[in-house]
């Protein structure tokens, strides 16, 4: 039986954060305590839709139009500032590509949590930050992206805060929480339960992909510094050399840090030559402009700096009015068609639907069907992500958002598929579509 949560916008947008359990069709079991941070919730369909304005959504703010459903020094100004310097984007596919040849991180025993601290990384606040790090028994490796919403107006910045990295103390907490629940666990069904983890912890707000310093955005106190791409590739500076003969690598993240993965598996999957780069984007749909505002593509590429961090060579992906990232999806799949790419999703993400909401009426706001979502998710599916063999997914009713740090993610089962066994099928090289 499905669950039922009360349908605030605050809790939608929270559990943005770090990734809800999500909402299987079967469930054996609620969310534990320890494996989810106090405050979020599970989500279902809401009694009313979403609003991320107080004006309400005209005939022409709403992207189902003619589709049918088929499933830290404080700046001195307060406003939008897009002068703010562009970051280094070492390590992008349109430099030089680095020679990943940091030191190795340090040596611990298997299967227990570690933190290493990286003096050269850099929060929004300009503090510094990290990534944990714990060893498997194999020679393989998933690099995991927290989530945690997105920053670019003063309520999303907001609420980024609540969940913004605070380096090792944090760290601790989500180590005895969330970093054992879900894919973490070492539970029999878990296909990547004997791997070595690396996660990237999320305090950027630009969904681990940006190349801006300084930027100044309105109601949001200080200068805030975009560079969780920058951030990454100093930890592929050290990661790849200490992985170097990992024969998988599994690229993945929830909300944001599915943004984020997919944002990132470009290069990663070239840091790798030798090993297979699977990709599992969870629950961060790179939809069609027609159902992912333009106008709230290029909010995001001016204050992040999408267009330094985007593969240069994916000319489809530099839209003249701001859109094309969905062709990001495309382009993965035309140049990685040896590896496998994988999407999971619900149908009708009431987080994800909060989000692009900001981008209704022209980014005045208004509020995102369900409808409007899942007729954007088969889009997605059917006409570009296409029939295998590189990309999969994996969809499920309802309107909960994120799974892979969930015990659900054991529980969970689509026409007579298992999540588990979806997985494990896609790392074996099968990227198979389940939908309801």
């Amino acid at each position: 039986m499905l669950r039922t949560h009360p349908p605030t916008i605050a809790i939608f947008l929270l559990i943005a954060a770090c990734g809800d359990p999500g909402d299987p069709v079967t469930s054996a079991s609620e969310v534990s305590s320890t494996a989810e941070p106090t405050g979020t919730t599970g989500a279902n369909e809401p009694t009313t839709e979403p609003t991320t304005s107080a004006g309400s959504e005209s005939a022409t703010g709403d992207p189902t139009a003619g589709a049918t459903s088929t499933a830290g020094t404080p700046s001195t100004s307060g406003s939008l500032d897009t002068t703010g310097a562009d970051s280094e984007t070492t390590g992008t596919t349109g430099d030089e590509p680095s020679p990943w040849d940091g030191e190795p991180l340090p040596l611990e025993p298997p299967g227990s949590w570690s933190w290493v601290p990286f003096p050269d990384s850099m929060c929004r606040d300009g503090s510094t930050t990290g990534i944990g790090v714990r060893y498997g028994v194999g020679d393989d490796l998933v690099i995991y992206f927290e989530g945690g919403g997105a920053c670019f107006n003063s309520d999303t910045c907001a609420l980024n805060e609540l969940w913004k990295n605070f380096g090792e103390f944090k760290f601790d907490a989500w180590a005895l929480g969330i970093g054992k629940a879900g894919i973490f666990d070492d539970d029999p069904q878990n296909p990547v339960r004997d791997w070595s983890f690396i996660y990237v912890p999320y305090c950027t707000g630009d969904v681990h992909a940006g190349a801006r310093e300084d930027v100044g955005i309105d109601g949001v106190l200080g200068a805030q510094q975009f560079v969780g791409y920058r951030n990454v590739a100093a930890y592929l500076e050290r990661i790849v050399p200490t992985f170097a003969d990992a024969g998988h690598v599994l690229v993945t993240g929830s909300s944001a840090g599915g943004f984020g993965a997919a944002l990132n598996y470009d290069r990663i999957a070239g840091a790798f030559p030798d090993s297979a780069v699977t990709l599992l984007d969870d629950s961060g749909p790179p939809m069609s402009d027609q159902y992912m505002p333009v106008c709230l593509q290029q909010l995001w590429r001016d204050l992040f700096n999408f267009d330094a961090t985007l593969p240069a060579d994916c000319a489809d992906c530099f839209g003249d009015e701001g859109g094309g990232i969905s062709n990001l999806a495309t382009y993965l799949g035309e140049k990685w068609s040896d590896q496998r790419l994988a999407l999971f999703s619900s149908e009708r993400d009431g987080v994800i639907r909060t989000f692009f909401g900001y981008g209704l009426e022209d980014c005045g706001g208004g509020s995102y069907t369900g409808e409007a979502f899942e007729a954007g998710l088969y889009e997605l599916r059917d006409e570009i992500l296409g029939e295998g063999p590189v990309w999969g997914s994996y969809f499920v009713p309802g309107t909960a958002h994120t799974i892979l740090s969930s015990p659900d993610f054991y529980a969970t089962e689509v026409a007579g598929v298992p999540l588990t066994t979806w997985l494990a099928s896609l790392l074996a090289g099968d990227a198979g579509h389940v939908s309801p």
